[in-house]
């Protein structure tokens, strides 16, 4: 199983990206996705999900800005980021959950929001 995230990189207050997080080695249409983000020091924060079915939730605080998607027919998730703050600085990382006993991480990809 591999989950391969990208698309990280360095823009100012205000910029966008576009994380992906292509998988392999699992049936990916069965698994809820979800994005984390982390900060030295600081416990990981879920981010966003999706479920099989589409459905999607956010933590409050990119709730209007981030966007959670999914291409089963790609086996990718993708994270669209708008209007990016400093605090929105970590490494950003996707899971795929099954249940609770199998789920699997990728990599992680650093975002910069810096002027």
């Amino acid at each position: 199983v591999q989950l391969q995230a990208s698309g990280g990189g360095s823009v100012q207050p205000g910029g966008s990206l576009r994380l992906s997080c292509a998988a392999s080695g699992i049936l990916f249409n069965i698994y809820v996705m979800e994005w984390y983000r982390q900060v030295p020091g600081k416990q990981r924060e879920l981010v966003a999900s999706i479920t099989t079915s589409g459905s999607t939730a956010y933590v409050e605080s990119v709730k209007g800005r981030f966007t959670i998607s999914r291409d089963n027919a790609e086996n990718t998730v993708y994270l669209q980021m708008n209007s990016l703050q400093p605090e929105d600085t970590a490494v950003y990382h996707c899971k795929a959950v099954r249940n609770p006993g199998l789920e699997f991480w990728g990599r992680g990809t650093q975002v910069t929001v810096s002027s």
